[in-house]
């Protein structure tokens, strides 16, 4: 368990959540609602990876046991095939959760430990895009889920024959926003198509992009008179209430040309509270870009930080594969990823990000 320490360093978090405790338990400490609710998620965040490294410890002390009891075996004349693969399953998994500690350290910026508001817009090319779009929304969906993270879809904008226009989803949980930095950009699908009478090749275009989830602690000055409120009609899941009452809520940062629209919930002002939210949340990141380009230059750095940037291909034909262009991590089974196996290709470029390292080859 030398390395599980290493990687969660229970002295140190021991220490900050007694420091924690200690400004919890001084007299005042309320006074502030705003400072207190983030000593107070800070408190849970540590208490929390305290609890997965005693977790992890139980586990590894279960293996040993089971690696024991096989060696015995092992002097006989059969093994317990069960025993067996009980223990390959075992290690796998502990070290799935040693990896997801291990980010920890990648997450330096100041909303990486939050949730998101993420988005998906289908490219140019109809309704292949608009097909691709879909699928990729079903990729993020069963990563999040395999994640333990909570959902809500906040906007569907479905496509004319197939697929969507656009979905806008907020991921609550521990380091989404830090995750989905991995994600940001342009998407790449070459397949044959099943919209194409001749079965021919196509390449078709999506992009994701994040903002961080942020809470009624950031300040973020937005007037009235820069935004424009649309109303419009619902056109997904609720019913007859949805289809006949325009409660579905469009804003426009005029400044910036932001745009960020919410029809799920059941009224106007819902819907209008949730898209305030998530053009809080983009105007946040807008802020936190610029503040990254600002300090890239001071260094004489070269930073892409361009949404538009293109960041993976998933190639389903002639051969199957995806790969990512900026770290060089490629799967072979293209699948798979589709159902949500993303954590190599984030785990990679969390790695890349921190080296500074160029694109491999």
């Amino acid at each position: 368990m030398a390395g599980c320490g290493a990687i969660f360093d229970p002295p140190k978090l021991t220490a900050s959540l007694e420091a924690l405790e200690e400004r919890m338990r001084a007299s005042g400490f309320w006074d502030d609602q705003v400072e207190a609710s983030k000593v107070s998620a800070e408190y849970s965040r540590t208490k929390r990876r305290l609890e997965e490294f005693a977790a992890l410890e139980g586990r590894f002390d279960d293996l040993e046991s089971t690696e024991e009891l096989l060696r015995e075996e092992m002097g006989g004349d059969a093994v317990d095939d069960e025993l067996l693969q009980e223990l390959v399953d075992g290690v796998a998994q502990m070290e799935t959760e040693l990896q997801r500690g291990e980010e920890q350290r990648f997450f330096g910026g100041k909303y990486d430990e939050g949730g998101a508001i993420v988005t998906i817009h289908s490219g140019a090319g109809g309704t292949e895009s608009q097909d691709w779009t879909e699928m990729l929304m079903r990729m993020y969906l069963r990563w999040f889920e395999r994640r333990g993270f909570r959902v809500e879809i906040n906007d569907v904008l479905e496509g004319e024959e197939a697929g969507i226009k656009s979905a806008a989803l907020t991921v609550q949980g521990e380091n989404v926003y830090g995750l989905m930095g991995s994600e940001k950009g342009v998407h790449r699908l070459v397949r044959l198509s099943p919209f194409d009478s001749a079965n021919r090749r196509h390449t078709s275009f999506a992009s994701v992009d994040a903002s961080p989830l942020v809470d009624e602690s950031v300040d973020v000055e937005i007037n009235d008179d820069d935004i424009r409120i649309d109303t419009y009609r619902s056109s997904g899941a609720g019913g007859q209430h949805v289809n006949k009452t325009s409660s579905a809520i469009r804003i426009t940062h005029l400044p910036t040309n932001i745009v960020v629209q919410c029809q799920n919930e059941r009224s106007q002002l819902q819907n209008k509270t949730v898209a305030m939210n998530m053009l809080k949340s983009k105007l946040v990141e807008l802020e936190e870009r610029k503040r990254a380009e600002e300090l890239a230059k001071e260094r004489g750095e070269v930073m892409n930080v361009n949404f538009g940037s293109q960041i993976r291909s998933y190639v389903l034909h002639p051969y199957q594969m995806v790969k990512d262009l900026r770290t060089g991590f490629e799967v072979g089974n293209a699948q798979s990823v589709l159902d949500g196996d993303l954590d190599g290709f984030v785990r990679e470029y969390l790695v890349w990000r921190a080296s500074g390292s160029a694109p491999r080859k």
